[in-house]
């Protein structure tokens, strides 16, 4: 069953403006120790795709912290919520921490999607609860009540 869902859509110019004011701290303070490992790399190498992959991950912990409802309070912090990839590409959420116990507890999945154009970036992300074994077994059938 669906608990909540999430949109944003970010301006990359926005981001650049917040890197150029405040330097590397302001992409730690959004960006897990990965996802800052991965940014600087990129930044490295090709400026834009790090401006690229700082705005989608921006806009991804932004759906998610609106998906699960709570904005950003604690336990939803930047840092606890990275966007990985599955090999086939895919992006996924990994939690860490008290925002992990906290998400699991409530017995939830997320999906999210990011990307970005031009000078956007957007993501949505949908979160369910988990269904258990005994919502997932199949009713039973009107044969076995049979006088």
């Amino acid at each position: 069953m669906i608990y909540g869902i999430g949109t944003d859509i970010c301006d990359i110019r926005r981001i650049q403006a917040s890197l150029e004011r405040h330097g590397e701290r302001f992409a730690a303070k959004v960006l897990s120790d990965a996802e800052l490992a991965t940014w600087k790399a990129r930044s490295a190498r090709w400026p834009e795709r790090g401006l690229r992959y700082l705005a989608t991950r921006f806009s991804a912990k932004e759906a998610f912290s609106k998906a699960i409802g709570l904005g950003m309070r604690m336990p939803m912090t930047w840092r606890l919520c990275e966007i990985g990839k599955l090999p086939s590409g895919q992006p996924v959420i990994v939690l860490h921490g008290g925002l992990k116990e906290w998400f699991e507890a409530k017995g939830l999945q997320a999906h999210i999607t990011v990307t970005d154009e031009s000078e956007y970036a957007a993501s949505f992300c949908v979160v369910e609860t988990r269904q258990t074994s005994a919502e997932l077994a199949p009713p039973p059938s009107a044969s076995s009540h049979a006088p």
